[in-house]
């Protein structure tokens, strides 16, 4: 079986008194110490790492990043104070460097900052000495160090200058100082006294310039240690030309002045706290020497808290801007964590401008309560600062969150996750958890409850009242039980997992175990040097685990000690064990955690993590064995993922589904139902608004487009008439130009010949000087090239002797290297001969003692320790030998890695020189890519110009093509429609499946009925068996005296065997269940028979269903038929009329006989008037259709039920 550990999950909680406990690592993360942790959290996907802090140290005090955010330093406090240097970009974030005073004794390191280049870091020691520390950290090597200030005049912070890392700036009570690192020392460059102020903070804002703020509001400015100007934060600068103006204008200014806690520069300005809850932004003025305040960003108030305005009323500890300069993040002093977009900052105008949380919000005080619940993935938390909050293990989230008007010291979760119990100073609350918000509902006249717990059932609740424990239902509210015992104030309780056991612990070194049905005392266990704070039970309620004062961890089972497992000089303040059984998780009070491995050892056999800042409050293990949940007095919530040694985490015997429900009240639903119908129609309105506005704009653009097209013909057939204008005046001003070129060809001709007479003298003078000067280059480009070669061949003269010389070095420790391992080859040869000859002579010489043991025992025992003295100096040479080796070969190490370093240094030196080569024929390539890209980006932009007509074209193409779709979508509407109408047949079959379930379900319910009241006959006769075991125990103690014995025997015979009881009993109990069954049978075969005849009159109304539905088609096709003869009749009674204008009687007789629609051969009979009888077969046939739908709806009366047809009826056929 693997053990069990735990990895750190996500934290809730900022620790508070850190100094610069806020910083960027990159654009979406951000570094804050939590617990005894530093957490790099990912603000975009919400997922946290993690860099535990030192072991047994006692807290971080100043957290600082390098200027790549490639290294973070962490100073904390141990028997000696220490920074650790960890490097960000290793995925762990691997500890690189320890650093610490050395020599001096050093508590706490209050401020370190990195220079930057990264290479350099300085810190400052705090009381008494307050020691300036400035390291070559990646040596671990003290540059210089130097005493900045007295115990009275504390230092708050200190920074080296961004543009040199040789200066330093030191702020603090009456301190502002300049240092500068030179020739290995650390020089004050600037003496001005500034005693007056307490500067809380600077910045560098350039080379010469830094910003400084004190406790008194103002902001001063200095450069090259001089004061320049100050103002206050709230009123416009006032110039200053000497310090003695502005500590009058200080002394001036009125005594409730906002503090300046930090200052953070960037590009355009710098940003500044400036009182409780509120940061400005400064930028530069036009004169660059001046900055005036552009924008105010405040805290705003917390709804959930019973006062507001409290919120704002927070101290900004810590004020960071992202490295693109478009987030600002702060921290305030009760523990809390804000954003906001500098974007959105500088946008709004005129409006108040509001931080928000980047997370959550975190709890402010100690916490004091910590409560899981098995049916959803939350956790409830209470703490002394007022406040109860409801969290999300799965989604790392804060649910729910109130603030209330007393302290919360205990705090319980109902197993179904819809109630809490919160114990107050005054009372004992039970709350709804509703959507929203946190409501009371019920009260219990508890003050101080430091404990409380609900069973796992939920059906009772436990509370500590001092030193006694009350027990209600949470049915009735009624105090069920009175648990009373505990001589001092309990400390913790737990229930067992059936809920039949209550275990409690107390101050006074009890632990007890009560039975929760008849308040009595199971089992107890006393030790009065012993004060218990936590105490938790097995899974199977027979092994109780207990942590107090003494430190150790006691395992008591049957009212006995097991085992005390003792934890070396630290006193266990929680305990928690996990549903499997395999470890327990213990809290500490420097707020550690340790994992220890079930069943105990009294070894140390346990695996410590660094968890919290101050002593772990309470602890819990979720249901599925999946999170270890951990909170302090730092204010802290802790998750940790319980996985094994491979990293998978444990196996769950069951899968859990958490429940989704929730809580409302009934106005907030029907306000919420009301408010969302109010926006579906503001959200129609809407639409409705924005389609007429489109409809508008398309108007007005079509109306504009016309205009404009119209407007460019015009301006066409304009710019063509002006274009032949202009054509003919370029003609005639060509052949004016072609006369006035002929003459200024000739006149140029004339001049040209003359300066090339003149010229001619010229050129061969100045070519003699270039022949001269080109001399004189040559011969320089070969002084040159000489002396390169030289350079050359002196370098590789070096290099080789340098090659040679540590080759050479090589060679003789390989030498040396070689004779080391033979000599030790030699030696190991010798003792195993040596040792093997040993073994011979001792085998030799236990023969002998054999034969001669009485005579030789004596010497053969002197021998036998010269052998062990000899072996051991053997043993003694043999691992001197091999330290020796040891030694050789790290020194070879250390050659090679200087062998290394030199070559690595020659070629550095190489690249110089290819690089600086390179360096112009880049400059020359850039230019020619700049050109091209220019030309580029020109045939680009005509392209797009002609894409964007093709684009104009395909929207009308397409606009043209929507009007086809509509009339699908028609089609699809109308096919939907008879789809719909399908469902509903559909819906019809789903209700008598219904009534199907419904009975199932009412079978189902009788069925757990018997079974229950099997199972309380059964619980009763095993509470009856049990009795009768107890009175069979007493009776067994009077084994002795007879007489007693049998009065005792008679007792129980009288009590417990009433025969005629039982057989009435019996005997009622089965004649009711006779009857039951016959009356159950006697319904089942009712119910039988009538599913069989509602089947069988199901299939006689299908038959007829069917029938009418064939009758119903014949008679549509009889009635088509007859409409196509009548329209037939009436076309050739049309066309009778049209011929008997023009022919005969004769014509008109036989053109009747023919035209008869069933005009026989053998017997023709001849139709007066056509058109009277077709309206009457008409009027017949309809009256023939009125009274078959009459039938038709009798039918449909007679039999309710109609399965659905499965038959389509075909359509009406109408023939105008």
């Amino acid at each position: 079986m693997s053990a069990v550990v735990a990895q750190c999950h996500y934290s809730f909680g900022l620790r508070r008194g850190v100094a610069n406990n806020l910083l960027y690592f990159d654009e979406q993360t951000v570094i804050f110490p939590s617990g005894n942790n530093c957490v790099r959290y990912n603000i975009d996907q919400k997922w946290q790492r993690f860099i535990p802090g030192l072991e047994r140290s006692q807290g971080m005090y100043a957290l600082a990043i390098s200027s790549n955010r490639r290294y973070l330093a962490v100073s904390e406090r141990g028997e000696r104070a220490t920074i650790t240097v960890y490097n960000l970009q290793h995925e762990q974030s691997r500890k690189r460097k320890v650093l610490n005073g050395g020599d001096i004794h050093v508590q706490e390191f209050v401020s370190m900052a990195f220079s930057t280049d990264s290479k350099y870091l300085i810190g400052q020691s705090g009381t008494p000495d307050y020691t300036l520390f400035y390291w070559m950290w990646e040596k671990q090597k003290v540059m210089a160090m130097v005493k900045t200030t007295v115990a009275a005049n504390p230092v708050n912070q200190v920074s080296l200058n961004p543009y040199d890392n040789t200066q330093i700036c030191v702020s603090g009570n009456g301190v502002f100082k300049l240092f500068r690192y030179a020739e290995g020392v650390l020089k004050q460059s600037t003496f001005h006294k500034q005693e007056t102020h307490n500067f809380l903070s600077h910045a560098w804002m350039s080379e010469e310039r830094v910003i400084a703020g004190t406790e008194a509001g103002r902001l001063m400015v200095f450069e090259s240690g001089d004061l320049r100007w100050d103002m206050s934060v709230t009123t416009k600068a006032t110039m200053s030309q000497d310090s003695d103006s502005a500590e009058r204008n200080d002394e001036e200014a009125p005594p409730q002045l906002p503090r300046v806690t930090v200052i953070t520069a960037y590009s355009k300005g710098f940003a500044c706290s400036a009182g409780p809850g509120t940061v400005y932004l400064f930028e530069r003025t036009d004169d660059k020497d001046n900055y005036r305040k552009t924008r105010e960003i405040r805290i705003p108030p917390d709804q959930c808290s019973h006062e507001p305005s409290y919120a704002e009323q927070q101290q900004i500890v810590s004020l960071v801007i992202s490295p693109s300069e478009e987030t600002v993040v702060t921290s305030t002093d009760r523990g809390q964590l804000y954003s906001i977009a500098l974007s959105s900052a500088e946008t709004s105008k005129g409006e108040q401008v509001q931080f928000e949380f980047l997370s959550h919000s975190f709890h402010s005080g100690s916490i004091t309560g910590l409560s899981i619940c098995i049916r959803k993935p939350i956790i409830a938390t209470c703490s002394l600062d007022q406040s109860v909050r409801i969290w999300n293990v799965e989604t790392n989230t804060l649910e729910l969150y109130k603030e209330f008007q007393e302290e919360a010291f205990s705090i319980a979760l109902h197993p179904s996750g819809l109630y809490v119990m919160v114990g107050f100073s005054d009372k004992l609350r039970l709350m709804n958890l509703l959507i929203d918000d946190v409501r009371t509902f019920k009260e219990f006249t508890v003050r101080g409850c430091r404990e409380c717990a609900f069973s796992h059932g939920g059906h009772l609740l436990a509370a500590v009242n001092g030193n006694v424990i009350h027990i209600y239902s949470t049915t009735t509210f009624e105090n069920v039980l009175n648990l009373k015992g505990h001589n001092g104030k309990v400390r913790s309780i737990a229930w067992s997992g059936d809920d039949s056991r209550l275990v409690s612990c107390g101050m006074e070194g009890a632990v007890y175990e009560w039975n929760t049905l008849t308040s009595k005392r199971e089992s107890e266990s006393v030790l009065k040097s012993c004060s218990y704070t936590s105490v938790t039970v097995s899974s199977d309620a027979k092994t109780i685990f207990a942590v107090g004062t003494d430190c150790t961890l006691k395992e008591i089972q049957a009212c006995q000690i097991l085992r005390e497992v003792p934890a070396e000089d630290v006193a266990y303040t929680t305990i928690a064990m996990s549903r499997s059984g395999r470890t327990l998780f213990t809290g500490t009070s420097i707020g550690t955690i340790r994992a220890i491995k079930y069943p105990l050892s009294i070894q140390k056999d346990w695996i410590e993590y660094q968890a919290h800042s101050s002593p772990v409050t309470k602890m819990v293990i979720t249901f599925d064995d999946q999170y270890l949940l951990t909170v302090s007095e730092d204010g802290c919530l802790l998750i940790w993922k319980i996985i094994d040694k491979e990293g998978r985490g444990l196996k769950r015997d069951k899968e859990i589904t958490y429940a989704e429900e929730i809580l409302i009240i009934k106005p907030d639903l029907e306000e919420k139902n009301q408010v969302m119908l109010e926006l579906k129609t503001r959200v129609e309105e809407l639409k409705m608004e924005n389609e007429y506005q489109l409809r508008l704009k398309d108007m007005n653009y079509n109306e504009k487009t016309k205009e404009l097209s119209a407007k460019f013909v015009r301006q066409m057939e304009s710019l063509k008439t002006k274009i032949q204008i202009l054509k003919t005046e370029r003609d005639n001003m060509e052949v004016a130009n072609q006369e006035t070129m002929f003459e200024v060809m000739e006149k140029h001709s004339k001049e040209l010949q003359d300066m090339e007479s003149a010229n001619s003298q010229k050129l061969m003078l100045e070519y003699e000087k270039y022949q001269e000067l080109q001399f004189k280059s040559q011969q320089m480009q070969q002084d040159y090239e000489e002396q390169l070669q030289q350079m050359d061949e002196s370098k590789t003269a070096a290099l080789e002797e340098l090659t040679l010389y540590y080759e050479g070095k090589i060679q003789e420790k390989l030498l040396v290297l070689e004779q080391c391992q033979e000599e030790s080859r030699i030696q190991v040869r010798e003792f195993e001969e040596s040792r093997k000859q040993m073994e011979e002579d001792g085998d030799r010489e236990i023969q002998d003692i054999r034969i001669r043991y009485e005579r030789w025992l004596r010497d053969e025992r002197e021998a036998n320790m010269l052998m062990k003295r000899d072996t051991g100096i053997m043993k003694k040479k043999f691992s001197s030998l091999q330290t020796n080796i040891d030694n050789r070969n790290v020194e070879m190490e250390r050659m090679k890695s200087e062998q290394q370093n030199l070559q690595a240094i020659i070629k550095s030196l190489e690249k110089d020189i290819l690089a600086l080569k390179k360096a112009i024929q880049e400059r020359d390539e850039t230019i020619q890519d700049k050109e091209k890209r220019i030309y580029d980006l020109k045939k680009k932009n005509q392209e797009l110009e002609k894409f964007k007509l093709v684009l104009d074209y395909k929207i009308k193409e397409l606009k043209k093509q929507i009007e086809p779709r509509e009339n699908d979508i028609k089609e699809m509407k109308e096919q939907i429609h008879e789809m719909e109408e399908e469902l509903d047949t559909f819906h019809k079959k789903n209700t008598q499946q219904e009534l199907d379930i419904a009975e199932l379900k009412l079978k189902l319910t009788t069925t757990d009925k018997e079974m229950h009241k099997g199972l309380k006959k059964v619980r009763d006769v095993e509470a009856l068996v049990r009795r009768f075991k107890t009175d069979l125990h007493n009776c067994v103690g009077f084994i002795q005296e007879p007489k007693r014995l049998k009065d005792s025997i008679r007792d129980l015979y009288d009590r417990y065997a009433q025969q005629s009881d039982v057989l009435d009993i019996v005997s009622v109990d089965g004649n009711i269940q006779r009857e039951y069954a016959r009356q159950r049978e006697h319904l089942e075969r009712n119910v039988a028979s009538l599913k069989m005849k509602l089947a069988n009159d199901s299939v006689v109304h299908h038959a007829d269903n069917v029938k009418i539905m064939q009758e119903n088609v014949t008679l549509i096709s009889e009635v088509n038929d007859l409409r196509r003869e009548l329209h037939l009749v009436r076309s050739q009674v049309h066309d009778y009329k049209g011929l008997m204008g023009k022919k005969g009687q004769k014509q008109t007789n036989t053109l009747k006989a023919l035209l008869s629609p069933r005009a026989n051969p053998s017997n023709m009979v001849v139709r007066l008037n056509e058109e009277d009888e077709g309206d009457r077969i008409i009027q017949l046939q309809r009256l023939e259709i009125k009274r078959l739908r009459e039938e038709i709806q009798v039918l449909m009366k007679i039999h309710s039920y109609r399965p659905p047809s499965t038959t389509k009826l075909p359509s009406l056929q109408t023939n105008a």
